[in-house]
């Protein structure tokens, strides 16, 4: 009976430290995520407003009445230079995230995330052209709550999401090719079926990523060493960024007041 007793003591001592260590881990993952977005943000902010002059003088643009792109706004929105920043981050997303992973330490692997973010802000800088700074705001508190929710389900659901997150990665396949065929048909139809579909494609990865990212802490905390969960955390900070930047932009399209 003593054996007994002991033994359930000892299994709801590792239950309660897997507890313990599961909040740690789901608190750097959000940390780490918002960070990258306070940089995306201060970057797009940044980049906007060196790009964007009131003075024609040796400006060769005009954005709308009273407004010009400087030399590095014509550089970044008007040259072949924009299909780089457009296009490079996607190609790191493929090439180059896993292999930082495998090889980087997680010191590094969060500084490419941070590094990341940044040139993200660089590719996202153009909104602050197009859209008023009120329409912004109001789409990302928008998107914040959808998301927080939309996480929170993924964290506390028992329903596996697993054949749903397949099912989601391949609709996002999808949608970029739409979005890359779109770049050249210029359909405001297509246009706005893409933003639908991507705002759901998105808010379901939300919760997909999040239940995922507990899942995985939950079947190596044991046996993973830190170094391995601190990588972990920072790909799961990377997955919630982009299911977020992606569900914030998609709603931008419906929500947004041009300016």
């Amino acid at each position: 009976m003593a054996t007994y007793h002991q033994s359930d003591a000892r299994v709801g001592a590792r239950a309660a430290d897997i507890d313990a260590g599961l909040r740690a881990h789901m608190n750097k993952v959000y940390g780490t995520m918002s960070i990258g977005m306070l940089i995306t943000a201060l970057a797009a902010w940044a980049v906007a407003g060196l790009a964007v002059t009131s003075d024609p003088t040796g400006t060769t643009y005009m954005l709308r009445e009273g407004q010009f792109l400087t030399g590095f706004g014509e550089a970044i929105y008007a040259s072949p230079l924009k299909y780089a920043i457009m296009f490079g981050p996607l190609a790191f997303l493929f090439f180059g995230w896993g292999a930082l992973m495998n090889r980087a330490s997680s010191a590094g692997v969060q500084l490419g995330f941070f590094v990341f973010a940044s040139v993200i802000g660089l590719s996202m800088s153009s909104i602050f052209l197009v859209y008023t700074g009120g329409s912004i705001v109001q789409t990302f508190l928008v998107t914040s709550i959808a998301f927080g929710s939309l996480s929170l389900y993924g964290y506390v659901t028992k329903r596996d999401l697993s054949a749903m997150g397949g099912f989601l990665m391949m609709g996002v396949v999808g949608l970029l090719i739409a979005m890359i065929l779109n770049m050249f048909m210029q359909s405001g139809v297509l246009t706005l079926a893409i933003s639908a579909i991507g705002v759901v494609l998105f808010a379901g990865l939300t919760a997909y990523y999040t239940q995922d990212i507990k899942n995985t802490y939950v079947a190596h905390a044991m046996h993973g060493d830190q170094e391995w969960l601190n990588k972990a955390a920072i790909d799961g900070a990377m997955s919630l960024y982009l299911a977020f930047l992606n569900m914030f932009q998609f709603l931008l399209m419906f929500l947004g007041q041009q300016d």
